[in-house]
């Protein structure tokens, strides 16, 4: 497992029965999270600007002791506009510093010109990540919401008018079309759900359109590419997103890893695992 431990604005202090204690910045939310299956004690008597509730009935609602329609905190030189969202989001993953930081650095060595597709895009913090090095950047997402949402994280950064483009479309559909473009990446992100629908009701599911999604893309990277990359929340083992990806790619001198990426949890010194990357390297 890989940890991020240099979120100086995020930190998981306390995690307990199905909840996790949080600080984001100089806001402490408390969420529900399914992978915390150990009591360690009662953690509502803590600090708290915002409580998420799940409901037996699906869903739930946030219950807030403050305004927290929009709050903001920093990785490093990078900045995020963050909201409370239905089903306990805010709009960021913070786990995810670790394929940031790996970008950036696959992006700053190469010292070339690089274009990056990142699929599944949300609200564009791996595509801020690599606009900041320099990378020009297509970030497609079937809703608009999240493509506005990524638009003004953005212009939070100041990087307007660096290289990017904004698609909201069917991820399947648009990838198609950039091979009969004879469009090429040196870099690929993708973050699937486990199910969804496309901007006009095309339903994607992980099990079913994974691996075809994968290999399709494989026809999108230049002859000389940096990475590609497959994150995944939905209880996947490391081990399939290896095997697919080894029998998708089409590179020689290649590095192929999996592994889970976690938050350490400051109260006791355990991790907390949130999601699994796979990752090809090429040298």
């Amino acid at each position: 497992m890989e940890i991020v431990k240099d979120f100086k604005d995020y930190e998981i202090i306390d995690a307990s029965n199905g909840k996790k204690y949080e600080r984001w910045k100089d806001i402490y939310l408390l969420r529900p999270d399914p992978l915390v299956m150990w009591d360690n004690g009662d953690l509502e008597n803590n600090k708290l600007d915002a409580i998420y509730h799940r409901s037996n009935k699906g869903g739930g609602y946030w219950e807030s002791k403050r305004n927290l329609n929009t709050f903001q905190i920093s990785y490093k030189d990078l900045k995020f506009n963050l909201k409370q969202m239905g089903f306990k989001h805010t709009g960021l993953f913070p786990e995810q510093a670790i394929n940031w930081n790996f970008m950036r650095e696959k992006i700053k060595e190469s010292k070339r010109e690089t274009k990056v597709l990142n699929l599944f895009a949300y609200t564009g913090a791996a595509s801020l990540a690599c606009l900041i090095e320099g990378a020009s950047v297509v970030h497609v997402d079937s809703s608009r919401g999240m493509v506005d949402w990524a638009k003004e994280n953005v212009k939070l950064n100041n990087l307007e008018d660096k290289p990017i483009r904004f698609i909201v479309d069917d991820v399947v559909k648009f990838v198609k079309r950039e091979i009969r473009r004879g469009n090429k990446y040196d870099g690929i992100i993708m973050d699937p759900p486990s199910y969804g629908k496309g901007a006009n009701g095309e339903i994607w599911s992980l099990e079913k359109d994974l691996y075809n999604l994968i290999n399709l893309c494989q026809e999108l990277l230049t002859d000389n590419p940096l990475f590609f990359i497959v994150n995944s929340y939905s209880g996947l083992s490391p081990i399939i997103i290896e095997n697919i990806l080894k029998l998708t790619n089409k590179h020689k001198n290649t590095k192929i890893t999996s592994f889970e990426i976690g938050l350490p949890i400051t109260k006791n010194n355990l991790n907390l695992p949130c999601g699994i990357t796979g990752r090809i390297e090429y040298e």
